[in-house]
């Protein structure tokens, strides 16, 4: 049997709250690595263009993670990536299962932070779930450029989806913009510029019912919410950003949570349990934006540090 590795602090989740977190737990001093089950950077990844994180005045999703990553690795971050892991108490103390593909192992910690992030809600709807990957979409950046020249459609009405449907329109002929609510919950200011765009189309009050096609998606049949009138859209692809869910499963049922599982933390960013603290978009929290995940990361590594320091 393997030797259980110990560390100071184990930080679970490579995005903006987990790097940032890194890099305030090196400056700490402390004895840590980093878990990531995807690449490095999280869901900024897939985001076109950022322009509301302070100092930088524009940047694309992809380029602001590496350089996160880049300044964890000045500070000697450890980065593995790994498949899955799980969170453990045992006589009062903190264990992380590691599961690597075939191989598996322990890390005993005396801290914990989970800055696993969140993930795209699905709609739910008749079709959805044959069609992803052929046709259903919930990522702009990856599979934009299969739609050129065709008819698409966009379903929310926050900053992601009206922010995607813009960029979308650089390949598509025609972005309609379907929203639930007869005005789009996104900043004022990028609803100007997306409606600015001539190949946007805003559908109001309505919801999708089903999607359609025979292998590839070819409609959806959208139903107004007002007067329930039925009526279907002839595109190609469907991109769908109607929310998040919080990516809390290595955690399993250990930590207090609202009731749609966000993970609930005080000031400190620690949780329901002494020395294990939640960072980032996983947290239960007013604003979900790379600027708060960075400043939540760096606040959970200095209170971890904290917590360390009187073991």
């Amino acid at each position: 049997m393997a030797d259980i590795e110990k560390y100071d602090l184990t930080i679970i989740g490579a995005g903006p709250a987990g790097l940032s977190a890194a890099i305030y737990a090196s400056r700490a001093g402390l004895n840590f690595v980093v878990l990531e089950t995807g690449i490095a950077g999280g869901q900024i990844n897939n985001t076109y263009e950022i322009e509301n994180y302070p100092g930088i005045l524009t940047i694309g999703g992809s380029e602001l993670g590496e350089l996160l990553k880049k300044h964890a690795l000045k500070f000697n971050a450890e980065i593995r990536n790994i498949q899955d892991c799980k969170i453990r108490i045992d006589n009062n103390k903190k264990f992380v299962d590691v599961k690597k593909y075939k191989a598996s192992y322990t890390i005993e910690t005396k801290a914990i932070i989970i800055a696993t992030g969140a993930e795209f809600k699905k709609l739910g709807c008749e079709g959805e779930a044959e069609h992803i990957g052929q046709g259903v979409s919930f990522c702009a950046v990856c599979d934009g450029m299969f739609y050129k020249g065709l008819e698409i459609a966009v379903i929310g009405g926050g900053n992601t989806a009206v922010e995607e449907a813009e960029y979308l329109t650089k390949f598509a002929s025609k972005v309609y913009l379907i929203h639930r609510r007869d005005k789009f919950r996104a900043d004022q200011y990028v609803v100007d510029k997306t409606l600015a765009n001539p190949k946007i189309v805003p559908v109001y009050n309505s919801v999708v019912e089903k999607i359609e096609g025979d292998g590839a998606v070819n409609s959806v049949v959208i139903k107004n919410v007002r007067d329930e009138k039925i009526s279907r859209l002839n595109v190609s692809g469907v991109f769908i950003f109607v929310g998040n869910s919080p990516l809390n499963s290595c955690a399993g049922d250990l930590l207090k949570t609202d009731d749609n599982g966000w993970i609930i933390t005080d000031e400190k960013m620690c949780t329901s349990i002494d020395g294990i603290y939640a960072a980032g978009d996983v947290r239960a929290k007013f604003l979900r934006q790379v600027i708060t995940a960075a400043s939540d990361g760096a606040v959970a590594a200095m209170a971890a540090s904290e917590y360390v320091s009187r073991m």
